[in-house]
């Protein structure tokens, strides 16, 4: 829709098209502070966003929107949380963000993480971004590594792909079960978080146990 048209309507916008100029760059927003800052529930953010243009939008491009504004949004994330761990690697003192990635790795997921890199190159990148809590002991054994950001902006790109995918895919599923919009998103919401909680309450637990 143009401006001519919306002026053409009287000054009407559809509530359609101010939904999307307000929800796609708000998912834009929130998924690239998400890879920045780990507080936001990234993946269920997804899923929902595509139930929802699943049951409103014109498919399939709704969904294709959903999935591109995603994989650019946490490349985004991810690229620019890189690029500051960089800045603490290279200064003496570190950083506050170099700091902040070390104490969300693990000393046995980093070694694990550092293991996978030496194996199988920038490969694991890809897969650390389907795992749960498995991206940033990678991110971090690529910092480690003095691994160039161009390399790793490469291989992260192909990463944020997939996770957009994956977590797309999850909310087509979810949309299509339910005629409701709602339904499909508290059930790939309830998913996604089980999923994120669930290899991480695992290995609690066998912590615990041992």
């Amino acid at each position: 829709m143009t401006w001519c048209d919306i002026a053409a309507a009287g000054g009407q916008v559809p509530p359609e098209t101010t939904q999307q100029a307000v929800g796609y760059p708000a998912l834009f927003v929130l998924v690239a502070l998400g890879a920045l800052v780990p507080v936001i529930p990234t993946g269920a953010l997804v899923s929902s966003a595509a139930v929802v243009a699943f049951h409103h939008d014109s498919l399939p491009y709704g969904v294709l929107l959903v999935f591109a504004v995603s994989a650019l949004a946490a490349f985004t994330g991810d690229v620019t949380l890189y690029w500051l761990g960089q800045r603490g690697v290279r200064s003496r003192s570190g950083s506050r963000w170099l700091e902040a990635l070390r104490g969300r790795a693990t000393p046995e997921r980093l070694e694990q993480a550092r293991t996978g890199l030496d194996e199988h190159g920038v490969l694991v990148l890809v897969v650390s971004r389907l795992l749960p809590a498995g991206r940033i002991p990678v991110m971090m054994a690529c910092l480690l590594a003095r691994l160039p950001l161009r390399r790793f902006a490469r291989a992260d790109a192909l990463a944020c792909l997939a996770w957009a995918a994956a977590y797309g895919l999850i909310g087509i599923l979810g949309g299509s079960l339910f005629s409701e919009p709602w339904k499909g998103v508290a059930l790939v919401v309830a998913l996604t978080l089980l999923i994120s909680a669930g290899p991480p309450g695992w290995r609690r637990l066998r912590g615990q146990a041992r």
